[in-house]
């Protein structure tokens, strides 16, 4: 890679790939709408500041890189957006090779304890269903799929882990959706830079997914303990199951989303990444307890 360009650079992935770009010494653009938020995040990238759904936008956004490394994030109530976005930066991307950070999303509801990227894509909800038109359009253009499960970590705000994090921080009763006993797996955000930037530099990797598992199953009462312990409080959560759900739905739009992805914390998706072990050797993984540690450090800040 000579040149990349982040595509949604200012959040949490993005600014994990910046991170191991700079590290690396591989000149990269930062993309994103706001070019204060890229410049603050960004201070040695070259930043534009460009909105996606303008073609004419993205091919200036990837004018002159031969990478494009896409972490672009949606509203929660907008998922349509995915595969439309997609489709844009395709279009603009010409001979620039395109790797893609999706979620798990696209497989649904799981038929086997562990998923592997050879498990059948057949989601029943219309977010899975966006998830997977937008990786379809990547792949058909032998673009790379690299597949995250729920993150915590700097900038990570809205993802689960941090929410629960934050409770504990403040001092709250977390909400756990569906049941606490049920395993669960978390990335620690920093982790992914490395991992989604060594695929992007293997031009064999392309026209494939490869998915990125966190550090081993947690329960999610082990995941809540481990958050509270870390700031000196007792445990403390409330169970949220889908009745409750669609209650708070009523008052909470966040909540109204995630009613339809309920199915993850009661049939949870536990990635195999063995395919990517075995392509990239052992990866970095944050222990769980360690990623709660660095994540309050970051929340304190």
């Amino acid at each position: 890679m000579q040149k990349v360009a982040i595509f949604g650079a200012a959040g949490a992935v993005g600014r994990a790939v910046g991170a191991e770009l700079a590290r690396r010494g591989i000149p990269f653009r930062a993309v994103g709408r706001s070019r204060a938020k890229l410049a603050a995040a960004f201070p040695q990238a070259e930043i534009v500041a460009a909105d996606l759904a303008d073609p004419q936008a993205a091919i200036e956004a990837a004018r002159g890189v031969d990478t494009i490394i896409y972490t672009v994030g949606v509203p929660y109530n907008h998922f349509e957006l995915h595969p439309q976005l997609m489709k844009t930066t395709v279009a603009a991307a010409g001979t620039a090779r395109l790797a893609v950070v999706s979620s798990v999303y696209s497989y649904g509801v799981p038929e086997t304890r562990t998923v592997a990227e050879t498990h059948p894509r057949r989601p029943t909800t219309f977010k899975g269903r966006m998830r997977k038109e937008q990786e379809d359009i990547a792949l058909a253009a032998r673009g790379l799929v690299v597949r995250l499960p729920d993150f915590c970590g700097p900038w990570a705000e809205n993802s689960f882990g941090n929410m629960v994090i934050r409770a504990a921080l403040e001092g709250k009763t977390a909400n756990w959706l569906g049941s606490p006993d049920k395993p669960h797996e978390f990335v620690y955000v920093p982790d992914s830079g490395p991992v989604i930037v060594e695929l992007a530099s293997r031009p064999d990797c392309y026209g494939d997914a490869w998915n990125f598992a966190g550090p081993g199953e947690i329960r999610g009462a082990e995941f809540m303990t481990l958050a509270y312990r870390a700031v000196g409080r007792e445990p403390k959560w409330r169970t949220v199951g889908s009745t409750m759900l669609k209650l708070l739905g009523l008052f909470n739009p966040l909540m109204k989303e995630m009613v339809e992805m309920h199915y993850l914390f009661e049939t949870p998706v536990i990635l195999d990444d063995s395919k990517l072990r075995s392509k990239l050797g052992e990866v970095k993984k944050t222990p769980y307890e360690e990623g709660i540690k660095q994540t309050l450090q970051w929340m304190r800040a």
